[in-house]
């Protein structure tokens, strides 16, 4: 999948530059139980149904595929690499998927209870219309990625490298994790109503209206007592 060169945003925070393009010529396949092994290189498919849940597969490759229903639950992914694919929805109580590369991905929809995606690199990649209870993103390096329309519970993103990062129509509750490098990471299209916690996104950018918002929580995580 090509990616443009576009640089957007406004008020000097670049928007992630993210262009996909559903893989062609693909062939159909119906993979059962057992057909998926560790190590394996699934390319050029179009498949209905993908359940990998509860299998041991590490260091699985999927490349250039368009993937209706992805389930991943208690599946072991370490080291899964996703490129220059489509994934309709995914479902996975917990995805195990540490060490992982996902590069040129859409994922359409889904819910994901628990991701352990710590040691992880995304780039170019979208989730929309996801909802995510906690996800870990510990150590990881994202670089032009959107969250459009999504739910995120719990984001840890300690030690990790955001870049281009946005989170549109997204709604966050909780944000946590120290040394995380921010640039370019655009909070002004997100719903942080119910937000408890954002130390996770020092450095991000936010809109005015959102500031009003946010004054009590930022004020208490400065460690004033505004009376």
């Amino acid at each position: 999948m090509a990616r443009s060169p576009r640089t957007g945003g406004t008020g000097g925070t670049d928007a992630p530059r993210i262009t996909l393009t559903e893989p062609a010529d693909l062939q159909d396949r119906a993979p059962g139980p057992g057909d998926v092994l560790s190590g394996d290189r699934i390319e050029g498919k179009r498949i209905d149904v993908l359940d990998l849940s509860g299998e041991r597969l590490p260091d699985l490759e999927i490349e250039e595929c368009v993937v209706d229903t992805l389930r991943a639950g208690d599946a072991d992914l370490r080291g899964l690499r996703i490129h220059d694919s489509l994934v309709d929805t995914l479902d996975a109580p917990v995805l195990r998927a540490s060490s992982s590369s996902w590069r040129e991905v859409r994922v359409s929809g889904g819910r994901v209870g628990s991701a352990e995606l710590y040691d992880t690199g995304l780039n170019g990649v979208e989730f929309v219309g996801v909802k995510f209870g906690f996800v870990n993103l510990r150590g990881s390096t994202l670089t032009d990625v959107v969250f459009r329309d999504c739910v995120v519970d719990e984001l840890d993103i300690a030690d990790a490298k955001l870049l281009r990062v946005s989170f549109e129509g997204s709604s966050i509750r909780d944000a946590e994790g120290s040394n995380a490098r921010i640039e370019h990471v655009d909070l002004r299209g997100a719903d942080l109503d119910r937000v408890e916690r954002l130390e996770g996104f020092r450095g991000a950018t936010i809109g005015t209206d959102q500031l009003y918002t946010l004054a009590p929580l930022l004020a208490a995580q400065a460690g004033y007592r505004v009376d």
